[in-house]
């Protein structure tokens, strides 16, 4: 699994810590995931179409996408904090 881009969502977004796209095994793609920080940790949703999920992921993998999206949010600042040096 490989996070290929990640949008951090401005501050007054709820509960919305970011939007991102990921590349799973196989060469699948989704795109658009929302990062959110729920009252259990973080949490990832799909986007909808027509009133519902577009896709749903099991805990296990809800769990290794919040991972990977909340580390390379995680790089971004510290990528970001070097460059201010």
């Amino acid at each position: 699994m490989r996070v290929i881009a990640i949008r951090p969502e401005p501050s007054g977004a709820k509960n919305t810590i970011a939007r991102f796209d990921v590349e799973l095994s196989g060469g699948i793609r989704l795109f658009n995931l929302k990062l959110s920080n729920g009252g259990n940790g973080l949490r990832v949703f799909a986007p909808s179409a027509f009133g519902t999920a577009a896709a749903t992921f099991t805990h296990p993998v809800a769990a290794a996408l919040a991972e990977a999206a909340n580390k390379k949010l995680g790089e971004i600042a510290h990528n970001a904090a070097r460059k201010a040096d």
